[in-house]
């Protein structure tokens, strides 16, 4: 299934359920889900609602909710670069993606599959079962455009473009998560280099922001494809995207440490907490808000988001 990108100045229809719109008036709560490590970097699971504190614009916030969650139904995406940059690592991906699958999915989760490359393609819509999710790997298949059209430039000058990342993470937000309830995350295996979006890497963050998904990017990247001397810059990209929304950058050298990343996004899935608040500040402007959430044991760090976008009457979706 093609996934189709709004180009720029488009917006996706706004939702037309009057009982949903007036929800999302009346009801103003944020939803933060984090996670917590101590000094070497292990997580902390055991913590209440009395160990943590949020500033919203740097004013304090009254916590109303707050649940652990390592047994909360999770909604999935995997997101998985099949540019021809990463033909190589193709099979690697997705041996560690069906593994990490069945690990992680019990019978309260579901997932689901894209790819990207010169375009974005939805291979399994959301699904409980870890099969049709293994089916879908198997399908991947690497795909690039070059400067005149030929296959294997990755770097194209044309319009179709060879990694369309930031549309996939877009698409990921809003065509899928957004009608999902509950904890959501998307999981972004790619080497960083996007090439040929409509969509620009900020819009791809708020799409992320306003549907609650934390994001998680995994760097795996052939060297030898890039040269070792240069041509490569995608980890800034990913490292941004993933801690703007509460997630966190792997590197993977290998199919040993790309296991091992997978490994680590599962362990934090299942070790984060809840948090909720009704917002001082009541406007429903859409405004972009920085939130600070900590925890008041010394020496304890905290991963979230840092920040959401308020609600809007009118909400006219990610610009």
């Amino acid at each position: 299934m093609l996934l189709a990108v709004p180009l720029p100045g488009q917006l996706p229809t706004p939702p037309v359920d009057d009982e949903t719109a007036r929800i999302k008036v009346d009801v103003s709560v944020v939803s933060v889900l984090c996670s917590v490590r101590d000094g070497k970097g292990r997580l902390v699971s055991n913590l209440d609602k009395a160990d943590f504190e949020i500033r919203e614009e740097g004013k304090p916030q009254s916590i109303l909710y707050f649940a652990r969650e390592t047994t909360l139904p999770l909604t999935l995406g995997l997101l998985v670069d099949s540019s021809i940059s990463q033909q190589n690592l193709i099979a690697k991906e997705q041996a560690a993606a069906a593994k990490f699958f069945r690990q992680v999915l019990t019978p309260k989760d579901a997932a689901f599959l894209i790819s990207f490359d010169i375009s974005v393609d939805l291979l399994q819509d959301v699904t409980g079962s870890v099969g049709m999710l293994e089916n879908a790997l198997g399908a991947i298949q690497a795909r690039g455009t070059g400067p005149q059209g030929g296959i294997g430039d990755p770097f194209p000058t044309g319009a179709t473009g060879g990694t369309h990342l930031y549309d996939a993470v877009f698409l990921g937000a809003t065509d899928v998560l957004q009608r999902e309830a509950g904890r959501k995350a998307l999981i972004l295996i790619s080497d960083g280099q996007d090439q040929g979006s409509k969509i620009t890497r900020d819009r791809a963050i708020e799409a992320a922001q306003r549907t609650d998904a934390i994001l998680y990017g995994i760097l795996y990247v052939d060297r030898d494809f890039y040269g070792y001397g240069g041509g490569y810059s995608g980890e800034s990209t990913l490292k941004k995207m993933a801690e703007d929304t509460g997630g966190r950058l792997f590197r993977a050298n290998n199919d040993r440490e790309l296991t091992g990343a997978f490994q680590q996004i599962s362990d934090e899935l299942r070790s984060q907490y809840s948090l909720g608040y009704v917002p001082s500040n009541a406007a429903h402007d859409g405004s972009y808000r920085k939130m600070d959430v900590r925890v008041k044991r010394g020496g304890l760090r905290v991963q979230a988001r840092k920040g959401y976008y308020a609600p809007r009457d009118s909400y006219p979706g990610p610009r």
